[in-house]
């Protein structure tokens, strides 16, 4: 059996990143990111082996409380231990912060959010924006930054109803995308960039994403009028649509004299900003 396919989100408590999954229609929280918002030691799997020492009934629950679920990481997907509203409540019983009922309302919201959203998806598109608004992104950035998720989305499912079921299959043909685009496969672009467990297309300037997204839908446009089928043709379908962006981005930088590849990302764009305001 190969991995199922995972969508991996990240929401923000009081400016820390916690992980979440759908998972049987619901949001399901990476558990060690809970316990991370809620206490201050660094040591957050021996604050947990504690934290059910001292609770029995979450001890004994805990199998059924914790799920692992796969979840996108700066290593790629992983199986981590994750839990869905009522869990995260259950856990935070035991996690003794004067955080814990600021946290509750706050999970409370992010799980209505998800009820509407599943009602209205237009909704995540709006809370989507709003966020990278509130980070200090640009309007003209944010749009193209939506017009990439979409592009991408479309690209994802047309390689689903192609046969690509497999987490892997899915990243090796996204790296075929970007190495035949940058030159780089995304862990060596994220490494470029000095990243580690940010998405990489957060950090990039108007010109990358502008390139990551012809890659894609170039790559989107040869799958669908080739009607390729299977990972070898969906492979070969990525590499010649990232050769597309490959070239033009080629050209660009012949034509400007200036390389689009940027080794700089979203926090110092931001600080190179404030100093040009200041």
């Amino acid at each position: 059996m190969g991995k199922e396919i995972t969508t991996t989100k990240i929401a923000i408590f009081r400016k820390r990143e916690i992980r979440k999954t759908i998972h049987n229609n619901e949001w399901w929280f990476v558990v060690n990111d809970v316990v991370s918002a809620l206490i201050d030691s660094p040591n957050v799997q021996d604050y947990i082996k504690k934290m059910r020492k001292r609770d029995d009934e979450l001890s004994k629950g805990w199998g059924q409380i914790v799920t692992p679920l796969l979840v996108k990481t700066s290593g790629g997907a992983q199986k981590l231990n994750c839990a869905n509203t009522e869990g995260i409540f259950r856990i935070i019983q035991s996690i003794p912060s004067p955080k814990a009922e600021p946290f509750k309302r706050w999970l409370a919201r992010i799980g209505y959010e998800r009820i509407q959203e599943i009602e209205n998806p237009e909704l995540a598109t709006k809370r989507t924006r709003a966020l990278y608004k509130a980070k200090g992104y640009s309007d003209e950035w944010i749009e193209k930054r939506m017009r990439g998720i979409a592009i991408r989305e479309e690209l994802t499912d047309q390689w689903k109803k192609r046969g690509i079921k497999e987490q892997k299959e899915y990243e090796i043909l996204t790296a075929e995308i970007s190495k035949a685009t940058f030159d780089m496969t995304p862990s060596a672009y994220k490494k470029h960039k000095g990243l580690s467990r940010e998405n990489l297309r957060d950090h990039m300037t108007d010109l990358e994403l502008i390139f990551s997204m012809l890659g894609e839908a170039s790559t989107n446009e040869i799958v669908v009028n080739k009607d390729t089928q299977g990972y070898v043709e969906n492979k070969q379908a990525a590499h010649e649509g990232g050769a597309i962006a490959g070239n033009a981005r080629k050209e660009l930088e012949r034509k400007s004299g200036r390389k689009v590849i940027n080794r700089e990302n979203f926090k110092k764009f931001a600080q190179n900003k404030k100093l040009i305001l200041d």
